[in-house]
């Protein structure tokens, strides 16, 4: 119970500070100069409300989850003012930097210094500036069913250091924070800035007013779900030419990765990902999981669900031919996850060559080699991972242009080459 009465939860009367144009007199934030060989040269990105002056950066930390901040300081749980302690928050391991990170083109959705912050930036915060880490790194051990029956079947080795004999697996987890370069991000589109910007202010409803009234503000932090990496095996071994690399890059599906719904092939396809990704950090490479924060292809689960109704309740039930086409009648598209960006992560990891890419979606592959990343092999999921209920899933995406061994003809399922085709 809030002891609390209503008159001291009251926040203090102070003035609006609007952002769509520039104080009067305000202390000058960082310049950034995107793609700079060094932190100092490149700047440091000022996204916060406690500073001397103004930022410069749009939006705010933490994506859609800076609402849960500003219901804290509403309710009078935190400080609006409160500043992070950042003592021992230091990365657990090393990433970096690689040629990759100086490359204004090669990265444009993540800063690479985001891990950094305490450390490159140490001189603009003990000089006043509140400026806040996009990028975690910590070291931790995960354990699945999956992980454990491959032990029992002899698929996988305990070995002591990547993978224990109870099923316990070595990961460096990293946490990464969506940070846009706005004219990379418009150039990777091929639109103009500023019918981005347009765009974006008016389909967030006018949110972000800075991104049509402020065009020297080109850094964009978005209120969207960032990316989670498992780096199974030394992360010291990234970059090298000789370092082999497994991985998989794998959109968010809660129904299937947390609770094993089987209408699709999400986790299993993620477990078989994660023990190639053992098994070649085991041989002295490195895995690599991406987890994106893309639930129901962008669509959101609301949407994915309708689909799933639309699909079981038509006409001749659930079928290969219909499956994009009931997603796009209640959706308009088929898709929304772009994969454009998604590559950056994995030029940030300083990765040049993919040895096993476990994925058999075109979209996927087709932007991380449109990025100057090599692919030696595609790994399809096995035909035995594959639930019942999720055959009909699979057939249409071999169909529609889904990486496998035997491709179904899709004159015959009725199916026709498009987006929508990623896993």
């Amino acid at each position: 119970m809030d002891a609390r009465t209503p008159e001291t939860r009251k926040l203090a009367p102070k003035s609006i500070v609007l952002t769509s144009h520039r104080p009067r007199g305000s202390a000058q934030p960082p310049k950034i100069s995107w793609g700079a060989a060094t932190p100092a040269a490149r700047g440091a990105i000022v996204a916060t409300l406690n500073n001397p002056g103004e930022r410069n950066a749009i939006g705010s930390h933490s994506g859609a989850y800076s609402i849960y901040r500003a219901l804290a300081v509403a309710s009078g749980q935190l400080s609006a003012t409160y500043r992070p302690d950042f003592t021992n928050t230091a990365p657990a391991a090393q990433i970096g930097p690689f040629p990759s990170w100086s490359d204004p083109r090669k990265i444009v959705s993540l800063d690479p210094w985001g891990h950094m912050t305490s450390q490159v930036f140490a001189a603009e915060i003990s000089s006043g500036w509140d400026i806040r880490p996009t990028i975690a790194v910590t070291k931790a051990h995960i354990n699945m069913p999956e992980i454990l029956a491959a032990l029992l079947q002899g698929r996988l080795a305990a070995d002591g250091e990547v993978l224990a004999a109870n099923g316990d697996a070595r990961v460096t987890k990293i946490a990464i924070e969506p940070v846009w370069w706005l004219p990379g991000v418009a150039e990777r589109f091929g639109v103009a800035e500023s019918d981005l910007r347009r765009v974006l202010f008016e389909e967030t409803g006018g949110m972000f007013p800075e991104l049509v009234t402020r065009s020297d503000l080109k850094v964009f932090l978005p209120p969207i779900g960032g990316t989670t990496v498992y780096l199974f095996g030394d992360p010291a071994k990234l970059g090298r030419v000789e370092t082999k690399i497994a991985c998989r890059i794998h959109d968010e599906c809660n129904g299937s990765d947390v609770f094993g719904s089987d209408i699709c092939t999400c986790r299993p396809y993620l477990a078989h990902g994660i023990e190639v990704a053992i098994a070649t950090a085991q041989a002295g490479g490195v895995g690599v999981i991406v987890y994106n924060r893309k639930e129901g292809r962008a669509l959101g689960e609301v949407t994915k669900f309708l689909v799933y109704n639309a699909r079981k309740r038509q006409a001749g039930g659930d079928r290969a031919e219909a499956y994009f086409q009931r997603t796009e009648c209640v959706a308009g598209v088929q898709d929304m996850r772009f994969q454009e960006l998604m590559p950056d992560v994995l030029q940030w990891l300083g990765i040049t060559r993919i040895d096993q890419l476990v994925s058999m979606s075109n979209l996927k592959f087709e932007p991380i080699i449109e990025s100057g990343i090599e692919v030696i092999a595609r790994i399809a999921i096995p035909e035995d991972l594959i639930p019942a209920d999720a055959q009909v899933e699979m057939d249409a995406k071999k169909a529609a242009g889904y990486f496998t061994a035997a491709v179904p003809d899709a004159a015959e399922l009725g199916v026709a080459k498009g987006r929508g085709l990623t896993e």
